[in-house]
């Protein structure tokens, strides 16, 4: 059990959960309570999803600039 839940602790800090984040998942393990636990982790991937469309929305504007510099550059 120790070994899975080291496993688990490392997945999450490789997924760049929070310090607080792993706590709270690791003390759901120990205790068994895997319904939360499946909860909590959903609800980190939502997070960490949330991010990305952040980050996709960036993209997008960078992307929007960089074709407007190259139309006005052309002419």
């Amino acid at each position: 059990m120790e070994m899975e839940l080291k496993a688990m602790l490392d997945n999450l800090a490789d997924a760049g959960c929070t310090k607080h984040d792993a706590e709270i998942a690791g003390e759901l393990y120990k205790n068994g309570q895997a319904d939360e636990l499946i909860r909590f982790l959903k609800k980190c991937r939502c997070s960490l999803m949330d991010e990305m469309h952040e980050s996709q929305r960036k993209v997008d504007c960078m992307d929007f600039l960089i074709r407007r510099v190259e139309r006005n550059a052309a002419k």
